[in-house]
């Protein structure tokens, strides 16, 4: 299979680059959701909107995902957003943004993908790891790079990416523990993404309660990191 080239065009006019939602910039977190099939989301994601996340990644890994999207939209309204991530085709872009995604995630730079998003006006959280992935799909217009697996190199990376590209907005996915939260905000990460600390074993018939309870707890430490000037901003 061919590969579109990580040779990054010139910087994308920031009147294409799409900015992150109201919701994401005032609830800096997304929860990643992987489950056996698409409706266990539904009791997980109501816990999950119901202590203050506001933000929820459905991946394409769990089966039925884009066709219970439209199910999951309605039944929350306007207090949550819901991105589709796992994203690694043009055509699964394309068929989340028919569903309605309200933003694309990625785990690689395919610059196809950045370029479908960009021109349907979704915002588009695509990831990697080098400084020319993560440059290349700056360059291309993304919302945001997200710095995958983020555990591996730890939010020191991020600020000294910093130094040469001042202006890059990323976000930390991968390995990413409640604990960590803090430091990456420090760092100046848009949002931060959480998937097994946040959500455990929920999605498997674990305790909702248990759920509730480090979804509150991460809530609070966001709460706490911005109340103290702590969590960056986004563009």
């Amino acid at each position: 299979m061919t590969r579109t080239p990580l040779t990054p065009a010139p910087v994308a006019p920031a009147a294409e680059r799409r900015t992150p939602s109201d919701l994401l910039r005032q609830n800096p977190l997304i929860a990643v959701l992987r489950a056996a099939r698409a409706t266990d989301y539904d009791r997980v994601v109501e816990v999950l909107a119901d202590t203050g996340v506001r933000s929820i990644e459905l991946t394409l890994s769990t089966p039925g995902t884009f066709e219970h999207l439209p199910a999951l939209r309605s039944s929350l309204g306007e207090q949550v957003e819901i991105g589709i991530g796992t994203i690694v085709t043009p055509d699964q872009a394309r068929r989340a943004i028919d569903a309605g995604a309200d933003y694309l995630v990625t785990p690689v730079v395919d610059l196809e993908i950045i370029d479908l998003a960009v021109r349907a006006g979704t915002p588009i959280y695509a990831g990697g790891l080098t400084p020319t992935e993560l440059y290349a799909a700056w360059a291309a217009g993304v919302t945001a790079v997200k710095i995958f697996p983020a555990q591996t190199v730890g939010s020191a990376y991020a600020a000294h990416l910093r130094g040469p590209f001042p202006d890059l907005q990323f976000l930390p996915s991968g390995g990413v523990g409640l604990a960590d939260v803090p430091e990456w905000l420090r760092a100046g990460a848009v949002a931060v993404s959480l998937g097994g600390p946040l959500v455990g074993d929920a999605l498997a018939g674990g305790s909702l309660v248990a759920l509730a309870d480090r979804a509150r707890r991460a809530v609070a430490i966001v709460r706490d990191c911005r109340e103290n000037g702590q969590a960056g901003s986004a563009v």
